[in-house]
């Protein structure tokens, strides 16, 4: 059995800086590649400059290191996406279909691809949202994700690929704070509450969404990866939650720990795609496949995010 390698793509961002840690902590330092358009000076381990969109230069990296697994985060989100739909489109799927024609190419063993409740849309219900139902995204970060989401079908159904996804929903943590996502203000708030004791928040109070903690991404993330393939029933992404909240909810707990906050509401266009999303979300199929199941609520993430600010 060839020894396993992992090259992960868009590294420094919120999901890939604390993923690379955790692949580096299972497989070792030297078994993980990590790779993004510049350098994170905080990161150990081996780092390579990497375009996703050059095809020849991401072939040079798999081969030179002689990769076996491949975690293709590199993204734009979904708000950032809306101001450049056609630069969206190319990094989002134009990049990923490099990956796929590159793990046929080099007989890949495996394949992560994130996906994302920007796959919903206003025709999907907002209620324990299934697995499989209407697909009408609104944004063009939604668009390109079932879109890749269907390339991962088409690959692994044609030529074998053992392909796996999730789609996450909002992810908060504290070690990077996001950029250009639509559930960015459960992260940004609790910087403001423990900086300036004040949030002014880009959607309406009672505006609910489904919610993971960092450390249940990375969990899902390794545990679907590990999973034996016969349990993996679907080759696109699996639907996981956390917990659902809105701002007004999460305000309230985190003035159980600075009572002093003082939250302001002021919606911008973020609120649009917001309202065409989930409000809760059904995971049954990942907890039946590969026993899904999330250790924080909102409560304990609260504490834990608080206790690693302050």
């Amino acid at each position: 059995m060839s020894k396993t390698v992992i090259l992960v793509t868009g590294s420094n961002g919120q999901i890939g800086t604390e993923l690379v840690s955790a692949l580096q902590k299972k497989h070792g330092q030297d078994s993980v590649i990590a790779t993004d358009l510049k350098d994170n000076e905080n990161s150990e381990g081996i780092f390579e400059f990497l375009d996703v969109m050059n095809f020849e230069r991401v072939e040079r990296v798999i081969k030179k290191y002689n990769v076996t697994q491949i975690y293709h985060l590199a993204a734009l989100l979904s708000s950032s996406g809306e101001k450049n739909p056609a630069l969206t489109w190319r990094i989002n799927l134009d990049a990923y279909l490099n990956i796929l024609q590159l793990a046929h190419k080099h007989k890949i063993e495996k394949i992560f691809f994130p996906s994302t409740i920007g796959v919903f849309g206003p025709t999907t219900p907002r209620i324990n949202t299934p697995q499989n139902t209407s697909f009408v995204p609104g944004t063009v970060y939604g668009i390109s994700k079932i879109t890749g989401e269907l390339w991962s079908q088409y690959y692994r159904n044609t030529y074998g690929l053992d392909i796996r996804g999730i789609r996450f929903p909002g992810v908060i943590s504290y070690a990077t704070i996001p950029k250009g996502g639509t559930t960015d203000f459960a992260v940004e708030i609790f910087f403001e509450a423990v900086k300036n004791k004040k949030y002014d928040c880009f959607l309406k109070a009672d505006t609910r969404l489904p919610m993971v903690y960092m450390p249940d991404v990375l969990k899902a993330t390794l545990d679907l990866m590990e999973a034996p393939k016969e349990d993996i029933s679907i080759s696109y992404a699996y639907n996981i939650s956390g917990f659902s909240l809105t701002p007004a909810e999460l305000n309230v707990a985190i003035k159980k720990y600075i009572p002093e906050l003082q939250i302001t509401y002021t919606p911008d266009k973020r609120q649009k795609i917001a309202d065409s999303w989930s409000e809760t979300i059904d995971d049954s199929l990942a907890r039946k496949d590969w026993n899904w199941s999330p250790a924080y609520d909102m409560e304990s993430m609260v504490k834990d995010m608080l206790d690693n600010i302050k």
